[in-house]
């Protein structure tokens, strides 16, 4: 985990051609995105693989997933989760020790799901997070060259590889853009795309344009797709 400092950020939305500004808490996030082989300790679900070596990042797991893995991973440590997925609400002392439940309650569209910003366990980084620790304090479209920073459509061979083998940011985060898009917290536009689930970085599949620090897209939180993992976050 990587200690992300404080800041002012802003967000720009191309799409929209919109800003909008948030203040952002230190918080720590994983220097690389969940694998394969931890998604697999710890959840005992393995999903489908193209490497043997379970060091290539998890894919096929929807937003719900994610929470799951990541309320999953708090018991484990003995911290509080964060949403509430395991039987009982978020940041309940209770959930400790308690059997995994149905993300999202039966909810289909997650509506039912609040993150507990007082619980001390894992999380997904909100989107704002997200841009901020990737951009780690440069301001161009990427904090490096495409082909040393990314695995993309370029270099890739059409697959995913195994995590932390590009070069990191200036804060020790790999594979922020590139490789696979990665989760967030955050609903994309519930105005116009209701529950749609924000995602972020560009992956192996994806031309340049769309491997920047800016790059966000969209789907329903039950997306699952090859192309499509996640990392996860704590606050201070």
């Amino acid at each position: 985990m990587v200690e992300v400092p404080a800041e002012h950020v802003v967000l720009h939305d191309r799409g929209s051609w919109s800003t909008r500004e948030v203040e952002v808490q230190a918080f720590v996030l994983a220097a690389v995105p969940v694998t394969q082989g931890l998604y697999r300790a710890v959840t005992g679900r393995r999903v489908e693989a193209q490497g043997a070596g379970g060091r290539e990042p998890v894919t096929e797991v929807s937003w719900f997933d994610a929470l799951h893995f990541c309320d999953l991973l708090s018991l484990a440590h003995g911290l509080i989760p964060c949403y509430g997925t395991s039987g009982a609400g978020p940041g309940d002392e209770r959930a400790r020790g308690r059997p995994a439940g149905t993300p999202g309650g039966g909810d289909p569209d997650g509506a039912d799901l609040r993150g507990d910003p007082g619980a001390d366990g894992y999380r997904l980084p909100t989107e704002a997070e997200w841009e901020h620790a990737c951009r780690a304090g440069s301001t161009g479209v990427r904090y490096g060259d495409l082909d040393t920073i990314a695995w993309c459509r370029k270099n890739s061979g059409g697959r995913p590889h195994q995590v932390g083998c590009r070069e990191p940011n200036a804060w020790g985060l790999h594979d922020m853009i590139g490789n696979v898009w990665e989760w967030c917290w955050d609903l994309y536009d519930p105005r116009v795309y209701g529950p749609y689930r924000v995602f972020r970085g560009g992956g192996w599949n994806d031309h340049h344009w769309g491997c920047r620090a800016s790059s966000r897209r969209k789907s329903h939180p039950t997306l699952r797709i090859d192309d499509l993992g996640f990392r996860v976050a704590r606050s201070l």
